[in-house]
């Protein structure tokens, strides 16, 4: 209890629980056609890879919308840019709830999914700004378990589609997204972690260096991953085992809720063994589990826990990744975090086009699956390469924060 007030008294809480709140509706918005996909599918008669298109376009959407919005809360604030963000969210969710009719409406119902998606680099940044360098993995791991709202989504709006219609979720969506707008109002305050007068090139630094890119390619992998497969778990799950398009959604959650509560962890962890070694010891689980995964196709059951094992690996990869952003960019955390946010989360938005044309044109998601493994195992080469110099420069041994 003792830690947990110090922590807490180390920045501004409320801000910090503004800024998880307005996350995990985000991240909520942002999944709800890979949620609601089993009625998509049926209503429109989709193909495997025509729902592999439809399923990637809210990522690549929000993760190209990441690194503008980063940029806007470098200027006019980050509490400011999360209203602005909100505003817009709800305007595209009445677009879905009185104009998407046909697949060419959703296809751009789905590019206005993405602008939820641009919130995580403003959000961890918003969150995190007031908390001093020692707690920043674990402040940004907790504005992150905002991924839990991937979670609620492949829970709840498989069961209001069933009741109201898939199309009515999205007036659904809209009206409740008025709560995250409240308490970003009234609760969050803007911190001065931030160089308010520095030239757009130092804002966007990261840009031009390879620790930048560096960095994306792993939080293509982690973060990637979890979204495309959170995306693409309802679909799988109903297509490969013939549950119902609720259960699917169910058995979804119980993955993505993992991971999104591991990456608390994963923060908290990487604070005291440091971001490097728990990145390691998490793309060599991620590269199992994920031959496994495509391995268990015929029972349900492993699938599952091998599901849970896989995404628990990248949550705690995504905080891992975090916590090591603020000690690179200290003070572009949100400029560099949107950055690396969107080159990551196009790398979610290539799953479900690779299980889609992995199944058509093959019959099994097998290759799909193998694929993404071989994909980690050479991020994680890399990594291990990249490390001599970052902990000579600007981190201690093993990716902790130095102390000086």
């Amino acid at each position: 209890m003792a830690r947990t007030r110090n922590f807490l008294g180390a920045g501004h809480a409320p801000t910090l629980g503004a800024a998880f709140f307005y996350f995990a509706f985000s991240c909520c918005i942002w999944v709800m056609n890979g949620a609601m996909a089993p009625f998509i599918t049926e209503a429109y008669n989709l193909s495997p890879a025509q729902k592999g298109v439809m399923l990637s376009i809210p990522i690549f959407a929000g993760a190209l919308m990441r690194f503008p919005l980063g940029i806007l809360a470098q200027y006019i604030g980050r509490k400011n840019a999360t209203l602005v963000e909100m505003a817009l969210i709800m305007v595209a969710l009445l677009f879905g709830y009185f104009f998407v009719d046909s697949y060419g409406s959703l296809l751009a119902m789905g590019v206005l999914l993405g602008i939820a998606g641009a919130s995580f680099g403003v959000a961890l940044s918003l969150g995190s700004g007031s908390f001093p360098a020692r707690y920043k993995g674990l402040a940004m791991g907790l504005v992150g378990a905002g991924n839990v709202g991937t979670a609620v989504s492949v829970l709840v709006a498989p069961a209001l589609a069933q009741r109201f219609g898939w199309q009515a979720v999205y007036g659904i969506a809209a009206v409740a997204m008025l709560l995250p707008m409240l308490a970003m109002i009234f609760f969050a305050k803007e911190p001065s972690d931030i160089a308010p007068h520095a030239p757009l090139r130092e804002h966007i630094a990261c840009l031009f260096e390879k620790d930048g890119w560096a960095f994306s390619v792993i939080y293509a992998v982690t973060f990637g991953g979890f979204i495309g497969l959170t995306t693409f778990l309802p679909s799988y799950y109903y297509d490969q085992f013939g549950v119902s398009k609720v259960q699917a959604g169910q058995l979804s959650m119980l993955a993505a809720f993992v991971g999104a509560a591991v990456r608390i962890f994963g923060g908290w962890i990487s604070d005291h063994w440091g971001g490097v070694n728990t990145l390691t010891a998490v793309l060599a689980t991620v590269a199992v589990t994920l031959v496994l995964c495509g391995l268990a196709g015929n029972s349900l059951v492993a699938t599952t826990l091998l599901f849970m094992l896989c995404f628990a690996a990248l949550g705690a990869g995504n905080g891992a990744l975090f916590q090591l952003v603020p000690l690179r960019w200290p003070l572009a955390t949100a400029v560099a975090g949107s950055m690396i946010g969107e080159i990551g989360a196009l790398g979610g938005g290539l799953i479900p086009n690779a299980m889609g044309l992995s199944k058509q044109h093959t019959g099994t998601y097998l290759w799909g699956f193998v694929l993404f493994a071989l994909c980690t195992v050479l991020v994680l080469m890399m990594l291990r390469t990249m490390q001599f110099r970052w902990t000579r420069t600007w981190a201690e041994k093993g990716g902790r924060a130095r102390t000086a």
